[in-house]
């Protein structure tokens, strides 16, 4: 199975706690992650079910909680299909109350030779989605 791995990163004005109470807030996701609503569990070992996509054009992303370090480090593992591998916010604190937040996603692509050629156009737009995400984050706190 191939991986790809893909991330993002923003700073944002304000610290790492206040970010993490937002980030964490799973059902908040709908805020400043595109086409998305979540909900979810608050500890290693629980879920969290994310539903995206636009009218009937829409899948659910299943995962579980494998680290969970308030307020610097929360990684999932995705477990259905088509989205598989791990996915990872860290928070870190800089002066002035800002934090830098780096999203990143180790994807699992599926269908072989299929997964990979697909991956060429997919690719750009998951990364365009994650620094959007990051961008709407980060206007949540100006």
């Amino acid at each position: 199975m191939s991986r790809v791995a893909v991330h993002a990163a923003v700073d944002v004005d304000a610290t790492a706690q206040q970010v993490w109470d937002v980030l964490v807030d799973w059902p908040r996701h709908g805020e400043w992650v595109p086409f998305t609503t979540a909900e979810g569990g608050a500890a290693e070992g629980e879920r969290v079910e994310a539903w995206t996509g636009i009218g009937p054009a829409v899948f659910l992303d299943t995962m579980v909680i494998e680290d969970w370090r308030p307020p610097t480090r929360v990684t999932v593992r995705h477990t259905g299909w088509p989205i598989r591998g791990e996915g990872r916010f860290d928070l870190l604190d800089l002066p002035g109350g800002r934090c830098r937040v780096t999203w990143s996603e180790l994807v699992e692509l599926p269908l072989g030779v299929a997964g990979r050629l697909g991956w060429i156009g997919a690719g750009p737009f998951v990364r365009l989605m994650l620094h959007t995400a990051l961008r709407r984050l980060a206007k949540l706190f100006e």
